[in-house]
């Protein structure tokens, strides 16, 4: 009788959990297999809601404001326009295009040649002074007309002394000169250098009143 009572105890109580773990999951699995349309979209021993699907779910939701910059972007309204620049040598030519044609769909064609000068001054710092993907971003609000480009470098403009025969050093002067308003944003890729400009006029039909 000892013997029988030693034996029955050593059996651990996780074993039969495990036991009893392992044979739901074979009833389950057998009865994905016998009802495919229960089973569809789920992948063999119950990976599609493993820790590891879940969590790699959980991280792709977190990081997807950090996406990179040459990624392609939707439009949060009809009064924003994005693109990934290149690091070309007709990446300046191309950005004063994209403003063009942009500023021109939003009936803002008054502002071009401005628009145009200031980015091309902020896409050339943005070549020369720094590394990684580029973004382009225009933006109407209220009676505002702002322009960004983003990188990957969280280092802000420095304003420097330049002599008088220089033939290049003046971007921020060009700003403080044109620019109603400027400067530099650090986010979590790195920064965004942006100038606004008023509109000079009412703000376009159906933008979005300013804040």
């Amino acid at each position: 009788m000892a013997s029988r009572s030693i034996g029955l105890s050593m059996t651990p109580p996780r074993g039969c959990f495990a036991r009893f773990y392992r044979r739901r999951l074979e009833e389950s699995g057998r009865k994905g297999a016998a009802d495919p349309a229960q089973g569809e979209g789920q992948s063999r021993e119950g990976a599609g809601t493993s820790w590891v699907a879940r969590n790699r779910a959980l991280w792709s939701r977190t990081l997807e404001p950090l996406r990179p910059l040459d990624r392609p972007r939707a439009r949060a309204t009809a009064w924003d326009a994005s693109w990934p620049i290149p690091r070309e040598l007709t990446s300046v030519r191309q950005a004063r295009r994209l403003v063009t044609a942009q500023l021109g769909d939003w009936d803002l064609e008054g502002l071009a040649d401005t628009a145009e000068l200031l980015v091309s001054e902020l896409v050339t710092n943005a070549l020369r002074h720094t590394r990684g993907p580029l973004r382009l971003n225009l933006q109407v609000r209220g009676s505002r007309l702002r322009c960004e480009v983003e990188d990957t470098d969280p280092v802000g403009p420095v304003r420097r002394v330049v002599d008088t025969d220089a033939e290049g050093g003046r971007g921020t002067e060009l700003l403080d000169l044109l620019a109603d308003a400027w400067g530099s944003t650090c986010t979590a890729t790195g920064k965004t250098t942006w100038c606004e400009m008023l509109t000079q006029a009412p703000s376009p039909k159906g933008s979005p009143a300013s804040d």
